[in-house]
């Protein structure tokens, strides 16, 4: 599997992505500049990822900062340790408080190794995570496609994909998940770089950053 490591990576996806699809021509004209974006895989990663979920970016960076603050370092032993005070501090809703909990009872335990996950095929890393609960496919895809780097996951579940690849495609109503992952097909194996691509688009007509926290 060719990583997503550098930006010299990304070029050459862009590349690749424009011969097989004409139309995104335009689409990286606009877009301009697409970043790497990539995180160091492990508990902090995906943790952030999970904060993000269905948040605007000041509110996830906002719980974020203040987990960070209230559990240091933040690891899943130290959040398992800091309990319900500390969880509420930090703004984590119900839901997503049992989710870093299982998750780190998971890791403590030895029953999950998140940086092991980084070098299996998509499908099989995304089931193993998705059997944790509170983690669906697209906190699962995302955290491959930035911390493993994967080249070839698209999150067709993410609405703000959806909602580029409509504005780009002049597609009203937007594309949902299924549809938008049967498109994603035609750009493999470089469908991490259009994923990029797209969220840079977004991010580039809506003058403010889409792409999930990190």
């Amino acid at each position: 599997m060719q990583r997503i490591d550098s930006l010299e990576d990304i070029g050459e996806g862009l590349e690749a992505l424009v011969r097989a699809d004409a139309r995104l021509a335009d689409v990286r004209a606009i877009a301009h500049a697409v970043p790497l974006r990539r995180s160091t895989p492990g508990f902090e990663s995906l943790a952030s990822i999970i904060v993000a979920q269905q948040l605007s970016t000041a509110s996830a960076d906002a719980i974020w900062a203040r987990l960070k603050q209230v559990i240091d370092p933040l690891t899943p032993a130290g959040f398992i340790a800091g309990g319900e005070e500390a969880w509420r501090f930090a703004g984590l809703s119900r839901p997503k408080q049992r989710t870093l909990f299982t998750l780190s009872e998971a890791l403590t335990e030895g029953a999950l190794d998140l940086h092991g996950l980084c070098d299996l095929p998509a499908e099989e890393a995304i089931g193993q995570l998705t059997v944790l609960k509170g983690i669906g496919p697209w906190t699962a895809e995302v955290y491959l496609l930035f911390a493993a780097g994967h080249p070839d996951i698209f999150p067709a579940g993410d609405v703000a994909l959806q909602a580029a690849v409509g504005h780009a495609f002049a597609q009203d109503p937007r594309p949902d998940a299924i549809a938008l992952r049967t498109l994603a097909r035609q750009w493999a194996p470089w469908r991490g770089v259009a994923a990029r691509l797209f969220w840079a688009y977004y991010a580039a007509i809506k003058g403010r950053e889409v792409a999930p926290v990190l």
